[in-house]
């Protein structure tokens, strides 16, 4: 469930703002709000469930004679380029036309001291696996470019306006998204771990450290690493965090293989995984949720937010949409296919709980058992 009322109530810091500010003068806790587009004009807080289609998983996705014939269309080379990049096109005008600066923000990262960082970032010696060579997110080099890298941030707020198209700015969709997805969370680890704090996190797939950011701001006496297998969005992410106030417990970034990490036995907490699954094949997803078991105290929480194969507004994307969306997500009928509770069972996690944490992600949590 999520709750909604008036946008000046959202709890939650942005990672930018470099503290906690879930707690109010009073010292009460608030809860995640966003605002309620409704024919009333009632402020007052509304629970609300977000709707779930009639479906399993969208009819454009998996196996289906409508997801097969997407696919061929893709596969055509000329057809290709030209979704690529109207897929592309479709980002960046949609961004800008809501108020996110899209290009002003990319211009910033590319002209900045951004590539000092890499050197202290990068692993030389770590092996890329296959898919993650190949073409995605309409960039030929995939993750591997500091144009992806520049452009993750934009990108990211643009999906947080997607899936809360009520939100009265861009700030507040992200809010909304990320709030809730926190509240998932703390929500689930309060109920399973036994009691147990949350001292480590590991933040696998982490990009430009966005989502580390609210981990690290909800989780302020933790200690957290983010993980990625880009040195290039690892060094956006270590020149931005340089920027901000300085935390009581400075952020790990590690260029590493989320499915072989490297990292010892047992030693989080926490492991969450966030926006990544969908861009990955299904033996690398069942690696990392086999590695994250591996990472994971007894009563450790995994957290996976990723597109809900239930939700009614996937469901029910126009062909043109659904269409430019697979041309630049190779591995998205793997993702839909995924029975990725199903996977989190067979590595040995208990009490496995999904809910829809937008109107287009679920937030699934598991747990080590004790």
């Amino acid at each position: 469930m999520a709750l909604y009322a008036n946008a000046h109530k959202l709890y939650l810091a942005s990672p930018a703002s470099g503290h906690d500010a879930r707690t109010r003068s009073n010292g009460k806790r608030v809860r995640i709000l966003a605002t309620r587009a409704a024919a009333s004009s009632s402020s007052s807080a509304v629970e609300v469930a977000y709707e779930k289609g009639q479906l399993e998983r969208p009819k454009w996705a998996g196996e289906t004679p409508l997801s097969r014939l997407v696919g061929a269309v893709i596969s055509f080379k000329p057809v290709y380029s030209l979704l690529k990049l109207g897929a592309r096109q479709v980002l960046i005008s949609t961004a800008e036309k809501n108020g996110v600066p899209w290009r002003e923000m990319t211009r910033q990262i590319l002209e900045s001291d951004v590539y000092k960082e890499l050197e202290s970032i990068q692993n030389p010696s770590l092996v890329y696996p296959d898919y993650y060579l190949s073409p995605f997110h309409a960039y030929d080099e995939g993750n591997l470019s500091w144009m992806a890298a520049a452009e993750a941030e934009p990108a990211t707020t643009s999906m947080s306006i997607r899936a809360v198209p009520d939100a009265k700015s861009a700030d507040e969709a992200t809010q909304v998204v990320r709030g809730n997805w926190l509240e998932a969370i703390e929500k689930h680890h309060r109920q399973h771990s036994g009691g147990s704090m949350v001292r480590d996190i590991l933040d696998i797939g982490c990009s430009v450290g966005i989502s580390t950011g609210y981990l690290a701001n909800t989780f302020p006496s933790a200690k957290v690493t983010g993980l990625d297998l880009s040195p290039y969005f690892l060094s956006v992410a270590q020149f931005n965090e340089r920027k901000r106030s300085q935390r009581t417990a400075p952020i790990q970034w590690i260029h590493a293989n989320g499915e072989d990490t490297g990292l010892p036995s047992k030693s989080f907490d926490l492991a969450s995984i966030s926006l990544m699954f969908h861009e990955c094949p299904t033996r690398a997803t069942t690696n990392v949720i086999k590695e994250s078991f591996r990472l994971l105290r007894p009563g450790g929480t995994i957290a996976i937010m990723d597109q809900a194969p239930s939700s009614k507004v996937l469901q029910n994307l126009s062909p043109v949409l659904f269409t430019l969306l697979k041309s630049t997500e190779p591995h998205l009928d793997e993702y839909y296919l995924t029975d990725l509770e199903g996977t989190l069972r067979e590595a040995g996690f208990v009490n496995v709980t999904e809910v829809l944490t937008d109107s287009r992600h679920r937030t699934v949590t598991a747990s080590v058992p004790h």
